[in-house]
């Protein structure tokens, strides 16, 4: 047995420092949400010490429902750390820009470790604001220097070059910048790889320790499969030890040229008038359009279908929005969904759009819905 140290997420160095004993096997690591006014967030359910093949306990976003926390070894902190220090082609210096208790913050800690180089950490109590991004890659010192961010972030700072003149140039410097978490805006991703900004797309979750597939293809030690449901399921080094392996995720999937696409969660799909439709694909479309900064759907009760949706968006400035022709791209379906444009969607901590919110909105609809 060992000690369980509790740290908030306002407080990472003290967190870097407690991770440094999780990689040495002295003691385990929970990072709580972050103190509020001074106050420590009530935590309940962890207990005084753990086993000794626990490292790091962490909690799924809970974008979906409620959170789990998995159990991730030292061993495994440092399998997926070193995976993927190989394939971004070595170690380097972190810019922390996400909260650390989430496995992709807590993730930047245990690589900064490995690498043995100091992280520059931002604020992530505060906004994300491309001028404070910038403010903190440009205390950046080594040669190599990485950032992981989840898609929200980035095309804040894709939408700032316009009036950001240094920018590009900082993005520019980055060896790589990891994007996951959520399906990645790839007209954002398309538009900074044109401009020379390495942008590595990162599929992964708490229960891999994060990212385990950069750009479709699975790091060293990573094995893919598709099951006969189409469900995608893993087998890493990095899986919690409180996990079955391989890890049975809840995502569909299928090999594009060699690589894995990702088309969404099994368990967000609608069936509307013996019709399915993944969400995440009304998600893509509405992001494909002129406009969009973001777009999340959610399932709805449907008097005539059984189900349908509400796809809840954010435009630009100055920017309009014409759902008419979705049908096109997404079938029937879309005739009976309806589109909702909000000042700002709501989100939880991790930067992840809350869709349980988002859902009681869109039951408040009512029979507007269809």
């Amino acid at each position: 047995m060992k000690p369980l140290r509790i740290v908030a997420a306002n407080d990472a160095v003290q967190a870097l420092l407690a991770m440094g004993n999780v990689l040495d096997g002295t003691e385990a690591l929970f990072i709580s949400p972050p103190e509020v006014n001074g106050l420590a967030p009530e935590v309940q359910g962890l207990p005084a010490e753990v086993e000794s093949h626990v490292g790091l306990i962490v909690e799924s976003s809970g974008s979906t429902g409620t959170p789990k926390r998995l159990e991730l070894s030292a061993k495994a902190l440092t399998a997926a750390a070193k995976m993927s220090a190989k394939r971004l082609g070595g170690t380097g210096q972190w810019l922390l820009a996400l909260p650390i208790n989430y496995v992709a913050g807590a993730m930047v800690l245990v690589r900064s470790l490995i690498a043995d180089t100091q992280p520059i950490i931002m604020n992530t109590s505060m906004p994300f604001t491309a001028e404070a991004f910038e403010r903190a890659a440009s205390l950046m010192t080594e040669g190599k220097r990485f950032t992981s961010l989840v898609p929200s972030q980035l095309d804040r700072l894709f939408e700032a070059l316009k009036t950001e003149p240094n920018l590009l140039a900082s993005l520019q410097r980055f060896d790589a910048i990891l994007v996951g978490g959520q399906k990645p805006n790839r007209t954002t991703i398309n538009a900074l790889r044109k401009q020379g900004v390495n942008i590595v797309t990162t599929y992964g979750m708490a229960e891999t320790a994060g990212g385990v597939v950069y750009n479709g293809e699975p790091l060293d030690g990573v094995e893919i499969s598709i099951l006969e449901d189409g469900r995608i399921a893993l087998d890493s080094p990095s899986i919690a030890s409180n996990v079955k392996r391989p890890y049975l995720t809840s995502d569909l999937g299928q090999f594009t040229d060699g690589k894995l696409y990702v088309k969404g969660r099994a368990d967000r799909v609608i069936n509307s008038g013996a019709h399915k439709l993944a969400l995440e694909a009304i998600e893509e479309w509405t992001m494909k359009q002129a406009g969009v900064t973001s777009a999340a759907a959610v399932s709805v009760p449907h008097p005539k279908f059984g189900e349908s949706f509400v796809c809840f968006l954010t435009l630009g400035e100055g920017a309009a929005f014409d759902s008419a022709k979705a049908h096109f791209a997404l079938g029937v379906v879309a005739k009976s969904g309806r589109w909702e444009i909000l000042e700002k969607l709501p989100t939880l901590s991790s930067g992840k759009p809350d869709l349980l919110d988002l859902t009681e909105l869109a039951n408040e609809l009512g029979g507007n819905v269809g």
